[in-house]
């Protein structure tokens, strides 16, 4: 009987053994393979193997195209106006215009431009540009129903003496109120070759002569220099800037009525 017993327990020590032999067999037939990342598991077991990361860099996918902003739309800024010169003539006080028999000398001996425009009374003759006139043109319309050469604008220079342009007597002058703000000088004479007719000068800065005096054309000195008004005229749209003052010249014949004109001009009423 004790023969059996020692028999039984090396039986049992064996088939121990052999059951460890077993499991341990079963445990190393599980494969990993790193590079697939497939995994060989023994029939039912529960090991789980992660996947490494692929080798090298990393493919993304490409960022969506963004379209360029379109260009912001500018309005270039506009050329800068040409500075007109100015052109200065001396001449010595020759004549410039004719009024029927009334010939009309330049009242400064350096004169730019003489601008010829339409007067506001009535009575106002043309004046015709002789060859010895100083750069005369024609100013646009004032729609004040006169022809268009019936007053001169004589651009001169700010500070030499304004001369009589006619020959004759003086038979008013005096100042007055332009435009309703602006205090100015005028003249009115007689012309020797039109008796009853009035060669009115404007835009001079005070009086040298006097009612009654006799005035030479190109010779007499009425006024110490030329008004500088503190506006834009229209003949300064022609002119070298800054602008020059101009002296106001027109022949009236006083025996036609005047009549009102949406042109205005002149004083204050």
């Amino acid at each position: 009987m004790r023969g059996v017993g020692r028999i039984e327990r090396v039986l049992a020590a064996v088939i121990g053994a052999l059951l460890l032999v077993s499991g341990a067999v079963a445990i190393s037939d599980v494969r990993v393979s790193g590079a697939s990342g497939s995994v060989r598991r023994a029939p039912g077991s529960t090991t789980t193997v992660s996947t490494p990361p692929p080798r090298g860099p990393v493919a993304t996918a490409p960022a969506a195209a963004t379209a360029p902003a379109p260009p912001v739309a500018t309005t270039p800024p506009p050329p800068p106006a040409p500075l007109r010169t100015r052109t200065v003539h001396e001449q010595p006080w020759l004549p410039y215009a004719a009024a029927g028999d009334v010939v009309l000398h330049h009242p400064s001996a350096q004169v730019e431009k003489i601008g010829f425009h339409e007067s506001n009374h009535d009575g106002a003759r043309e004046q015709f540009p002789l060859s010895t006139a100083v750069d005369p043109v024609l100013l646009e319309s004032r729609n004040r129903g006169t022809p268009g050469t019936t007053a001169a604008d004589v651009v001169a220079h700010p500070e030499i003496e304004v001369r009589s342009p006619v020959t004759g007597t003086v038979k008013r002058g005096g100042s007055y109120v332009l435009y309703c703000d602006n205090r100015d000088y005028y003249v009115v004479i007689e012309p020797d070759a039109r008796p009853g007719w009035e060669v009115k000068v404007l835009h001079i800065a005070g009086l040298h002569v006097s009612k009654g005096d006799r005035v030479v054309a190109g010779e007499t000195v009425i006024a110490p220099f030329p008004t500088q008004l503190p506006f834009e005229s229209q003949v300064d749209e022609v002119t070298g800037q800054p602008a020059w003052p101009h002296v106001h010249i027109e022949v009236v014949d006083p025996s036609i009525p005047d009549r009102p004109n949406p042109g205005g001009g002149g004083g204050c009423t």
